[in-house]
């Protein structure tokens, strides 16, 4: 392996080991100190030795570069447009209230209380849109992100295939009782061969696959490569594409039993969708959700040799387009008088699943949580539901409170236990607050 991609590989699985032990963290440059702008990463023309990011030798994935490098993706992989078509953008209205980065909670793990604002430091946020009722109440952008840029959203992803499968259910473009192989018989024989649809939707596949980023063995790091998220090793022989990798996978116990968190499920999703509309996952995607939101800027998917979206994490967007997506989904799949998202598919993520079986994953800050359509939902009082991504990307929609939180994030850590102590009551603390508003 290559030592700029061994580095890279290390640096995640130590860090992930951390959060998963409950040890106390690494000791990373603070946001401030890691700041890419004050770094001044990839500035100069050239940029200096010392300052250059470069995705051959793994230092693109690299923390503190990443904090440069998720706000800059395109500069550094083949990537793939997703048009925002010809409607022209809906201006979002602004009543930015100040004061509401004083809003106070209570740390999940201690009895500490923090700001708001002490939230977005803490977590190495980009940049954060809060709305209520329709308009940005709280805006703000820090490093490399800027109000007109993009920024790499991770497994927010996700979410936007299983919108698009569960919509495609709806209309009975999918059954979603069918197998798998129904739609790609070259799977028939692997570990997604007898597995639904509404298995992969919900990721209750049965699947020898692990996402333990504190494995440098688990299959994760596999599947990367074979996409070209990460580089491949010298005299590599493995699988050269996501749909040569997806090939590999085998079952491992029975589907439908428990849920477990597995990006390969996304890709086969994606792959399904593509097989069965002819069309790529970046021209469905603008043309069933991005061309009809009023959105400003096109959006971007990462891609693998042969141009084929990485649909488990590969979506660039900017921030204010995010925060339209969610409002959109918080007023029920309409954008004006134009239903985009069928309601029904709103309404069934928002109902949510079974908490028993996702209770079996162990996620130590969700509890009571379950997964629908590949969003995750709370069941709090609220009815609050989220897409999440590593490393803290968030679309956070709390209908009760009519609000949408988008944040982006490059938290040196990858895992959500990193951020979840912080921004979970952080975001509930918000919505409280707004409730009160006259």
């Amino acid at each position: 392996m290559k030592i700029g991609v061994l580095f890279v590989a290390l640096t995640m699985v130590s860090a992930h080991a951390v959060a998963q032990s409950g040890n106390a963290p690494p000791a990373f440059l603070d946001a401030q100190a890691s700041d890419p702008v004050t770094m001044g990463w990839m500035v100069g023309s050239p940029p200096p030795p010392n300052r250059v990011i470069r995705f051959a030798d793994g230092s693109y994935f690299r923390f503190p570069q990443t904090r440069w490098t998720f706000s800059n993706y395109r500069q550094l992989v083949p990537t793939r447009p997703v048009e925002r078509g010809a409607m022209p953008a809906i201006p979002l209205k602004s009543a930015l209230r100040p004061e509401l980065e004083a809003v106070r909670f209570k740390k999940l793990d201690s009895d500490e209380t923090f700001s708001f604002g002490d939230m977005y430091a803490k977590t190495y946020a980009d940049g954060i849109v809060v709305m209520h009722r329709g308009q940005v109440v709280y805006e703000k952008y820090t490093g490399a992100l800027k109000p007109n840029g993009h920024h790499a959203v991770a497994s927010l992803t996700k979410s936007f295939v299983g919108i698009l499968g569960a919509s495609m259910v709806a209309d009975g473009t999918l059954d979603e009782k069918a197998p798998v192989s129904k739609y790609l018989p070259e799977l028939k024989d692997g570990g997604f061969g007898d597995a639904t649809i509404r298995q992969l939707l919900d990721m209750t596949t049965g699947l020898q696959y692990s996402e333990n980023y504190a494995d440098p063995n688990a299959q994760v790091w596999s599947h990367v490569r074979a996409g070209g998220v990460l580089p491949k090793p010298a005299n590599y022989t493995g699988p050269q594409t996501f749909y040569e990798f997806l090939l590999t996978v085998q079952k491992e116990g029975e589907h439908g039993k428990a849920f477990a968190y597995k990006t390969v499920n996304s890709d086969v999703m994606a792959w399904v969708i593509a097989r069965v509309t002819g069309k790529s996952m970046s021209d469905m995607f603008s043309e069933r959700i991005w061309s009809k939101l009023g959105v400003e800027h096109d959006a971007y998917f990462t891609v693998d040799s042969i141009g084929t979206e990485f649909a488990g994490g590969g979506l660039n967007t900017n921030l204010r387009d995010m925060a339209r997506f969610g409002e959109m989904m918080r007023n029920k799949g309409r954008v004006g008088s134009q239903q985009v998202v069928p309601q029904s598919v709103v309404a069934d993520i928002v109902k949510g699943a079974s908490p028993e079986q996702f209770a079996q994953a162990g996620y130590p800050w969700l509890k009571g949580w379950s997964y629908r359509n590949m969003w995750w939902i709370s069941h709090n009082s609220h009815g609050a539901y989220m897409a999440r991504g590593i490393h803290g990307q968030s679309l956070y929609i709390d209908p009760k409170a009519e609000m949408v939180i988008a944040r982006f994030g490059s938290h040196p850590i990858a895992s959500g236990n990193a951020n979840d102590p912080f921004t979970l009551p952080a975001f509930a603390a918000m919505a409280d607050a707004l409730m009160k508003r006259p």
